[in-house]
């Protein structure tokens, strides 16, 4: 099978490429990539108006299976993942069964593989059952096809566990990533401690919850040598330590969400339990942090941490409602805005989308290198859209974006060479 995309802006921030190009694509592999490309038996896309990338990854999504699939499944999450330009996701471990062991990472492996909608990266936990008291076989996972291992949704508390984790970790080169909260800071809190909790009447939860958390697994990083990446950093303080972490070249890479960069702790007012996550909205400070933590290299992915809850989970008093917001299909856009408003360039924020999560968990995607498996997404930066949940891929609505006006949409997901998701 071939097909030859035409008349695109090609931009592959990995190898400097920003032109216009033709891409074509043999079997499933990039073939080449030059002006004026002729292939008479190729399906054709024209991609006029359009930018042709490598095909987004997400390093941080809850496909909820096995064991809540009535918020989501692989089959429902990788859709939604090709309709948001998403090419390929990672999947985080907190299910039921937890994903402590290969037979439950081969289940998720051989689920993807049948669903077929983009990619799954299983990521495994570090300890049994996410109870922090005993290391999971993360050599097994790997070798099953885990990616990289976490206890997401829950620290690993105790020090001394997470530091022979990564050392652990460090035998198979495999990235551990970083849940960062000091739970006897976090107590009773649910949202970020400040004025809007104060007037509210809602426990706060201290952006120092967040930081001390961040600089012990970065000096246990340093100390092992091990990688590490921190997840869904979103306070002034942990850029501050990662970045002087990078500078002294501790393996640490860091990610933020969507969220993080867009909103702030005034979007819980009303008590809206859309807008409830952990961790949680922060000030506009620490929005501006995050900015620049992107601008600069320091936040090197932007990932959605796309957490699924049915209605019901939501429809309650704010202390009762779960965490976590649904990112898939909103993600693309809302980096987009940050072009537009010169925080970064194009270039930069397709990288932190594309090879600077391939990057971070060694994963074999985020360029269009010839030769490589051809995961592409054709993006049509102009689209002007209204974000409804009810309208979208996911099973599951609960978004603090609904109603938005965006602008930006994948209009074609490729995956090894297949045409998995076209906007009609």
């Amino acid at each position: 099978m071939k097909i030859l995309i035409t008349n695109g802006r090609v931009l592959d921030p990995a190898h400097g490429i920003d032109g216009s190009f033709d891409v074509l694509i043999e079997n499933d592999r990039i073939s080449k990539i030059a002006a004026g490309i002729e292939a008479a038996d190729a399906e054709r896309i024209d991609a006029e108006g359009c930018l042709v990338v490598p095909g987004l990854i997400d390093i941080h999504v809850h496909l909820r299976d096995p064991g809540f699939e009535y918020k989501e499944d692989i089959e429902s999450g990788t859709r939604a993942a090709a309709a948001g330009g998403f090419t390929a996701v990672a999947c985080m471990p907190n299910t039921a069964p937890v994903n402590d062991n290969k037979v439950t990472t081969q289940y998720i492996m051989q689920k993807a593989a049948q669903a077929g909608h983009a990619k799954v990266y299983p990521v495994g936990a570090i300890t049994k059952g996410l109870k922090g008291e005993s290391l999971a076989e993360m050599g097994d996972m790997k070798s099953a096809g885990c990616v990289a291992a976490t206890d997401d949704g829950r620290p690993v508390v105790n020090g001394e566990i997470m530091r022979r984790a990564l050392e652990y970790a460090r035998s198979f080169d495999l990235p551990l990533i970083s849940h960062a909260e000091d739970l006897t800071l976090v107590g009773d809190g649910v949202m970020n401690d400040g004025f809007v909790a104060t007037e509210l009447g809602l426990r706060g939860i201290p952006w120092v919850a967040e930081v001390a958390a961040v600089s012990r697994d970065v000096l246990l990083a340093e100390y092992t040598g091990a990688r590490l990446h921190v997840a869904h950093v979103s306070t002034r303080g942990a850029v501050d330590i990662i970045r002087a972490a990078k500078a002294r070249g501790v393996r640490v890479t860091a990610e933020t969400a969507p969220h993080y960069f867009t909103l702030t702790e005034d979007a819980v007012r009303g008590y809206n339990t859309q807008a409830k996550m952990n961790p949680p909205l922060r000030s506009s400070d620490d929005l501006d942090a995050i900015r620049a933590g992107l601008a600069d290299g320091t936040l090197s992915v932007i990932a959605t941490d796309h957490a699924p809850h049915h209605f019901d989970e939501k429809n309650v008093e704010f202390n009762l409602a779960s965490n976590g917001i649904i990112g898939l299909e909103t993600a693309l856009p809302l980096t987009l805005r940050l072009v537009e408003e010169g925080i970064l360039s194009l270039s930069e924020a397709i990288a932190c989308l594309t090879i600077g999560p391939a990057q971070a968990l060694s994963l074999p995607g985020g360029t269009l290198e010839v030769g490589r498996p051809a995961d592409v997404t054709i993006i049509d930066p102009e689209a002007k859209w209204t974000m409804d949940p009810e309208a979208g891929q996911s099973r599951s609505s609960n978004t603090p974006f609904s109603g938005w006006k965006l602008k930006g949409l994948a209009v074609f997901t490729i995956v090894d060479g297949r045409i998995i998701y076209r906007r009609s």
